[in-house]
């Protein structure tokens, strides 16, 4: 039990202080002196307890009538771990540039707000701790990692230019947290391991802006199945690992413009939900993205800035904005988007192909129905490619019927030429029209029906002979190819 008897110069002052909720300020003045990474050699006159400081929380020293106590200590070098461990404690608590030799733990504590700022700390374990307020470890070097595994905070969790070397890989550990407002870690926020926030809600955001992280087992973010309200990834920032966003539901915008992800070994997305997803980064990441079965209402991106691997089979998407592509035509880009994937998959073209029909470029979405066959094509068997070959030649899959015209046409041409120079021999003499090249040609060509020609002509001679069997034979497979074309149109439509 800590008594008024019992404390030394700097804690009286403190004890003073606390009732009335004044801060108590021990540096001297001097920057270099009141470094706090130079702390550990500061002498008693700036020296306090950190059983003082729990004495204080947990009521030792009763407030003033008509004051609000709070902690509020500046300059000072912590001995001893300040262990709140199950404390119930309606006080602030606000230390700042301060050298604290132990941890401070908060673990299943109910605390109000908690500053850390400015400071040097070996670790701050606030797991399954409930802070009604801010918990906030602004421009702090942490020599071990942040954890805060299902705690809860009801205003703002604050790393602001932290420095945190981490623990077993990770820098924040904090899997199922629940914040009221947003997660800050910018302003040169730099975690030597990863952040781990599977599971986690927060209703605020979080925002990494110019954050650079690094790894645990090649993870630099865990946020599965997190429920956030906006994540920024942006303006430099940068992660040595993979991103996953698995499973996760975001409110509003996902934000990776500006980031610099040379290092980043890949992004994974799957069944991810947002309303808008920005994909626009500095530095293309090395490793693949996947989106597989992502969901979000608008795209805005840069074709640029996609890895070589992009992995698209389920992802929905209401709309495309695509950075500098005004005036330009993106098919060839989006169709090698999706050629990005690993295998054939049919429905990121359906999708692509549903977007331009929205917008009202119908000839675009048959382009991207084209280009869909032709992938398919390297998936069938040998008879299968050769039917898709002459469907593609052909009609272009039903895409293109102007083809079949041409090919009817050169026929044409190419039978009225070889006709009118050989032999024409009637059917029955003196019945039937005057014989005429180029309508024989096409009367050869149209299977159903007839022109009069082919009933009453025939040709006598091998070469004329042999192209009226090859006319006859081609003009039913353009039809059924037609046929098939069309009606595969038709259902797509």
């Amino acid at each position: 039990m800590i008594t008024y008897d019992d404390l030394t110069p700097p804690e009286r002052e403190l004890w003073a202080a606390f009732s009335e909720g004044r801060p108590v300020d021990l540096r001297v003045g001097d920057a270099a002196l009141d470094d706090p990474a130079g702390g550990v050699a500061w002498g008693p006159e700036r020296t306090v307890r950190a059983a003082v400081l729990a004495a204080l929380l947990l009521g030792a020293h009763p407030p003033q009538p008509g004051a609000i106590p709070a902690l509020r200590l500046a300059g000072a070098r912590i001995t001893g771990g300040l262990d709140l461990t199950g404390a119930e404690t309606t006080h602030r608590l606000r230390l700042e540039h301060c050298y604290l030799h132990e941890e401070v733990v908060l673990t299943s504590a109910t605390t109000a707000s908690v500053h850390l700022d400015d400071s040097v700390l070996p670790r701050v374990d606030a797991r399954l701790a409930r802070v009604e307020g801010v918990l906030s470890v602004r421009r702090s070097r942490v020599a071990g990692a942040l954890l805060a595994t299902n705690a809860r905070i009801s205003g703002e969790l604050l790393l602001h230019g932290a420095r945190l070397t981490g623990e077993n890989g990770w820098s924040l550990f904090a899997g199922g947290l629940e914040v009221d407002g947003a997660v800050f870690c910018t302003h040169g926020f730099t975690g030597g391991g990863g952040i781990r926030l599977i599971g986690a809600r927060l209703s605020g955001g979080l925002f990494l802006d110019g954050a650079r992280i690094g790894a645990a087992d090649g993870l630099a973010l865990l946020l599965d199945h997190a429920e956030i309200t906006t994540v920024r990834l942006t303006d430099g920032f940068a992660a040595a690992g993979r991103l996953e966003l698995r499973g996760t539901h975001i409110a509003d915008l996902l934000s990776l413009d500006g980031a610099r992800l040379g290092d980043c070994t890949g992004i994974d997305c799957a069944r991810m939900q947002a309303t808008d997803f920005r994909f626009t980064p500095a530095v293309r990441p090395a490793g693949p993205v996947s989106l597989d079965g992502t969901q979000v209402t608008t795209l805005h991106d840069d074709p640029e800035s996609w890895p070589v691997t992009v992995l698209l089979d389920g992802f929905a998407y209401g709309s495309i904005q695509s950075a500098g592509a005004a005036g330009k035509d993106s098919v060839p880009r989006r169709l090698d988007w999706i050629r990005r994937g690993t295998g054939y998959a049919p429905q990121p073209y359906e999708q692509l192909a549903a977007w331009y029909r929205q917008i009202g470029h119908v000839d675009d979405a048959r382009r991207v129905l084209l280009a869909k066959q032709r992938a398919r094509r390297r998936t069938l068997r040998p008879a299968g490619r050769a039917w898709s070959l002459l469907l593609d030649g052909t009609v272009g899959f039903g895409y293109r019927p102007w083809l079949a015209g041409l090919w009817l046409a050169a026929l044409t041409l190419l039978g009225s030429l070889v006709f009118a120079a050989g032999d024409d021999r009637p059917v029955r003499e003196g019945e039937g029209p005057d014989f005429h090249p180029v309508v024989y040609a096409l009367d050869l060509l149209i299977p159903v029906g007839g022109l009069g020609q082919r009933d009453f002509w025939y040709m006598s001679g091998g070469a004329a002979q042999i192209l009226s069997y090859v006319l006859v034979a081609t003009g039913w497979l353009l039809t059924t190819a037609l046929v098939a074309g069309m009606t595969r149109t038709l259902e797509r439509t």
